[in-house]
C-alpha cells in the first residue's frame, strides 16, 4: 500500500470511556480504519487533559484515571479520509475531530 506525498492526517480526539454499542470507541474507530483498508491508526494516551467541559481528567487524581484522554491518529490519501468521515460521523457521539495536511517523508520501510 502507498501513501501520497501529500496526504491528510485525520485527528481523533475523546476520552478513554467513550463506548460504541458497549465497546471502547477507539478500538471501534482503528477497527473500522483497519477494514476500510487506511494506511494505518495510531491510538495515543495521554496523562492528562480537558475538553468542552472544562472537566479535567488525569492520572493523579484516582477517581478520574478512569476516563484519560485519546488522541487517534490516521494518515492517508485526501479520498481515503475523505470516505472514512461519514463512518466516523455514525459512530461517534462526541470529541474533536480535525483535519491537516501532512506531507509523508516515509512510509514503511526504506528501500536499500
Amino acid at each position: 500500500m502507498q501513501v501520497p506525498k501529500n496526504a491528510l492526517l485525520l485527528r481523533i480526539f475523546i476520552g478513554e470511556s467513550d463506548r460504541d454499542d458497549g465497546h471502547p470507541l477507539y478500538e471501534s474507530i482503528v477497527l473500522k480504519a483497519r477494514e476500510m483498508h487506511l494506511a494505518g491508526a495510531t491510538v495515543l494516551r495521554g496523562p492528562m487533559g480537558f475538553g468542552k467541559s472544562s472537566r479535567l481528567h488525569t492520572t493523579k487524581i484516582l477517581r478520574l484515571s478512569e476516563d484519560l484522554p485519546l488522541v487517534i491518529e490516521i494518515v492517508d490519501s485526501e479520498d481515503k479520509i475523505n470516505s472514512f468521515l461519514p463512518v466516523l460521523e455514525t459512530i461517534m457521539t462526541s470529541g474533536l475531530v480535525t483535519l491537516e495536511k501532512v506531507q509523508v517523508l516515509q512510509y514503511g520501510a526504506v528501500s536499500s
